[in-house]
């Protein structure tokens, strides 16, 4: 099967899309009691949410980087993803994206959205040929993701200890069965284009 070099794949239903987080255990239990983020969360930092379970993963150890024990599966509106990608700018000056360097330092400072892609991981967390989405979001877009974009906040900490039990004992089958089910995304053309 070809994936292409960028593609966003995710869990999602008609109307919603499950992006990741870690976070320390006071945010996450906040959250968790709250079923939105709350103090100590601090909406003046750029929060980035992730599709990719597995890049997700990597970005925090299966659970064990330090600050980032929590794993929270976030279910957003699909309206509000898509929002962010109309409103993002790339995190990095990309000369086939942008005019000039100067171009997308305007475009920088004044998008409440960045995106990056970055290598998609393996079980193993190795880096596959394909890239997965990133999304950082401040100002307006966070208050947005905050107040009117979160329909649920799950704890996967649970089950990415399972995993991570699983494969430190070789069972990489049953740890590839408690994947969750992320599939291509479809984006229009003005929500794709970051």
């Amino acid at each position: 099967m070809d994936v292409p070099a960028r593609q966003v794949r995710a869990l999602y239903t008609a109307e919603t899309i499950t992006v990741y987080q870690a976070y320390r255990a006071e945010i996450a239990e906040a959250a968790l009691a709250a079923g939105r983020f709350v103090g100590p969360f601090k909406r003046e930092r750029m929060t980035w949410i992730k599709p990719s379970f597995l890049w997700m993963m990597y970005r925090c150890g299966w659970a064990e980087k330090p600050g980032q024990e929590r794993v929270l599966a976030i279910e957003i509106t699909r309206a509000g993803f898509e929002w962010a990608l109309a409103h993002a700018c790339l995190s990095h000056f990309d000369r086939t994206e942008h005019t000039d360097r100067a171009e997308w330092s305007r475009q920088l400072k004044t998008s409440p959205v960045r995106v990056q892609w970055d290598p998609e991981r393996s079980l193993r967390l190795q880096p596959l040929p394909y890239r997965s989405l990133q999304v950082g979001l401040s100002g307006e877009a966070v208050h947005h993701y905050v107040d009117d974009w979160t329909v649920t906040i799950t704890d996967k900490t649970p089950v990415v200890r399972e995993i991570r039990s699983l494969l430190r004992a070789g069972d990489e089958r049953r740890a590839t069965e408690l994947l969750p089910d992320e599939r291509p995304y479809p984006l229009d053309e003005t929500a794709a284009h970051p």
